[in-house]
């Protein structure tokens, strides 16, 4: 850490203490607003700081921001300070503010409920009352006629805590137990529990930080858990816990002796066996145990080795397989179960395609149900086992995604899915593969004047610098015209092999409503291309994220989607690094950018193998340890590239408890703009200290965020009713 010998300063002028109350004060007149002076922000003092490497000592000023104990008053003081100046900030469009959250309120059915799905003689769901924050998870035996037997209350258990969020759930074979993880902080180190459903009575076992990823033995007596390391929170022991016995002494069934990779817990869909998967960004080793042995002993289906991954799930006396051995893009094999460990036994059931991407699959008695992902869209292949013609579930929209629902049961003819798209609020629907007939079960409900006639969705096709074609997903409210004129607001993603599909959002109504185009930019980093398209948007091909994103922007207001003044970017996480690096590189093409819990300091955290998910990347950034790793990381990095030259309006966030990204790194990115950037463009920082990663709990509260983050860009477009 750095030096605490220098005092740390900010300025908190008057000015701030009076904005921070400006929302309960009268409204101003003109003349009475002009001779109020300007909140100053917050300056932090510089301390300059050495961040040694093998390729070289950079210096960080503001290192000192960072506290891991999260106790330091100067350091909460400074974040308080930028909350207390991003309100004075605003406080003029806190009207704005509460009619966009209250439009986004009264599109919301407060008493909705999931669709109930089937397993072993229950029907599963999960419901909201009016006015609550969080879900009920309930279930009804037999038949949805019979009563309603509460499992557990979210908002019961959520009393007295600033954060709460269940993070899984696994019933025991048993019907009777159920077991789940809750997260008190927002910093994703769960709890475990476990409740008798019978009496009502949640058991006194009590384990602590583990990861959300459960899996029962057959004898419904012990559950399977992944630990998480205290300092990196990386999942790296599994352990068996017996119900009734001191957590303390949970026997170690595996533990991860390779910090870059995950660690997980599953039980197979036939609830046969139990799964423990390690896998990183390029290898994938699985280890299966029969479920019903007491012993538990696990077997290595298929050692891991680099650049293969692999997916399993048996079916019938043999085990499927998504693997990309010899296929980028994947393929389909089977093996005997016994039989996998030799490669010389897989047989192919469906090919690799230069042109479609198996995302996934699931296993049913007489079919196999394939997510394939082509032409950058989302779809849903049927494969009958039977030899059989393969086919589609067929969509009606331009730019759509489909993808598995709940499908607890092999012994059917009923696929579940879900269907949604820009203009189409999410679909359940249950297919029929013998009959081609599907059956709408639910349509997510948008109360109001919402008809999805009123919206246009199209998928268009960007030409990047280096001729690659960037896939657009965009949509309008009808009657817009492309004459240059209209805000465009821009999302964007980029990273982990991760697409971002055109899938509605009831929030993105007030941007529309009020002549917005809202764009996704699937680019480089992504998979929407499949497995090519994410590795030239990584390691050292990473600038490909960022120059797509820029020109996909270029494009649509070169066709007239766009004003392109008021243009608009938004992106979170590894998203926020696209925002950071998008800012540094073409800082004129934007009017305002949204910053959600970015990823900013890239090399300071890939070199401290300490913080949680640095070692488990090396595979998406590189390892800064590695000179050309060291310098490509530190030519885009966000924070070492802050120039002084004129930012676009930028709003930043972050959640205190981040484990993802720490606080830290955006609150250091932002001491930085201050220092630097010339132009009078508004600088915003708001710390969410009861939040993590994911931002505040409660469904209510964060939409709160959203309209928060929208009213900053309707601001700055100049849209204020």
């Amino acid at each position: 850490m750095s030096s605490r010998r220098n005092s740390w300063v900010f300025v908190a002028p008057l000015a701030i203490l009076l904005g921070a109350c400006a929302a309960d004060a009268p409204a101003r007149t003109e003349s009475e607003s002009m001779a109020m002076p300007s909140p100053v922000p917050p300056i932090a003092a510089v301390r300059p700081h050495e961040v040694v490497s093998p390729n070289g000592t950079r210096v960080d000023e503001y290192y000192w921001l960072r506290d891991d104990t999260r106790t330091s008053k100067e350091v909460l003081a400074y974040l308080e300070a930028e909350n207390a100046y991003k309100a004075s900030m605003t406080a003029h469009t806190k009207a704005l503010e509460d009619r966009v959250y209250g439009e986004i309120i009264a599109r919301i059915k407060q008493d909705d409920s999931s669709v109930p799905y089937r397993k072993r003689g229950y029907w599963y769901y999960a419901r909201f009352e009016i006015g609550k924050e969080y879900p009920i998870y309930a279930r009804k035996a037999g038949n949805l006629e019979a009563a309603e037997q509460l499992m557990l209350n979210a908002n019961v258990l959520a009393e007295g805590h600033g954060f709460y969020q269940v993070g899984a759930t696994a019933m025991a074979p048993n019907d009777r137990l159920l077991a789940y993880v809750e997260d008190i902080v927002g910093r994703r180190q769960y709890r475990l529990r476990v409740k008798d459903l019978e009496t009502g009575e949640t058991l006194p076992d009590v384990v602590e930080n583990v990861d959300p990823a459960l899996a029962w033995t057959a004898d419904s007596a012990s559950v399977l858990y992944v630990e998480k390391h205290p300092e990196t929170l990386l999942g790296y022991r599994v352990r068996r816990h017996v119900l009734g016995t001191d957590p303390a002494g949970d026997p170690l069934i595996y533990e991860q002796d390779d910090e870059s990779f995950y660690t997980e817990v599953k039980k197979t869909k036939d609830e046969r066996y139990l799964l423990i998967v390690a896998e990183s960004t390029v290898s994938t080793e699985v280890r299966y145990a029969d479920a019903a042995d007491p012993d538990l002993k696990f077997r290595v289906f298929l050692p891991r080795e680099r650049d293969h991954e692999y997916q399993v799930d048996p079916l019938d006396g043999r085990w499927i397989i998504r693997s990309n051995w010899q296929a980028p893009n994947y393929r389909l094999l089977e093996a005997k179960v016994g039989e996998e460990g030799d490669r010389a036994n897989w047989r192919e059931l469906m090919a690799h395609r230069d042109d479609a991407f198996i995302h996934g699959f699931d296993v049913f008695k007489d079919f196999l149900a394939i997510e394939e992902r082509s032409g950058s869209l989302r779809k849903i292949r049927i494969r009958p086992l039977d030899g059989s013609a393969d086919f589609f579930i067929a969509a009606d929209e331009a730019a759509y995604t489909t993808e598995l629902s709940q499908n607890s049961e092999i012994d059917t003819h009923i696929v579940r899915y879900e269907y949604t798209s820009l203009t189409t609020p999410n679909s359940t629907y249950d297919y029929d593969i013998q009959t081609g007939e599907k059956q709408l079960m639910k349509r997510d409900p948008v109360l109001g004047d919402f008809e999805t006639t009123n919206y246009r969705t199209e998928l268009l096709w960007a030409t990047a610098r280096d001729g690659a074609k960037v896939p657009v997903s965009l949509v309008y409210r009808v009657g817009f015209k492309r004459d240059g004129h209209a805000p465009l607001l821009q999302y964007g993603y980029g990273s982990y092999g991760l697409s971002m599909d055109p899938e509605f959002a009831i929030s993105r109504l007030s941007l529309l409503d009020r002549g917005f185009v809202y764009a996704i930019a699937h680019i480089r980093g992504g998979q929407e291309m499949g497995r090519r398209w994410y590795d030239q948007g990584r390691l050292l091909n990473k600038i490909n994220t960022f120059t797509d994103f820029i020109d996909v922007t270029h494009f649509l207001v070169q066709e007239g989607y766009a004003d392109p003044k008021r243009v608009s970017a938004m992106g979170g996480s590894a998203g926020g690094l696209l925002m950071g690096a998008v800012a540094d590189l073409a800082p004129g093409d934007y009017r305002a950018i949204v910053a959600q819990v970015p990823f900013v300091d890239v090399v300071t955290s890939m070199l401290d193998e300490s913080i949680p998910l640095t070692t488990n990347e090396f595979e998406e950034w590189g390892n800064p340890k590695e000179k050309a790793s060291y310098d490509y990381m530190l030519s885009y990095s966000p924070y070492d590239n802050v120039a002084n030259q004129d930012y676009p309006a930028i709003l930043v966030t972050t959640g205190f408890w981040d484990s993802q990204v720490q606080y830290f790194e955006p609150a250091k990115w932002v001491a930085r703009l201050r220092a630097r950037k010339t132009g009078t463009n508004p600088l915003l920082f708001r710390t969410t200290i009861e939040a993590g990663h994911g931002g505040k709990s409660g469904r209510f509260q964060r939409y709160r965020e959203r309209a928060e983050e929208y009213t900053f860009i309707l601001d700055q477009s100049g849209i204020t009713e």
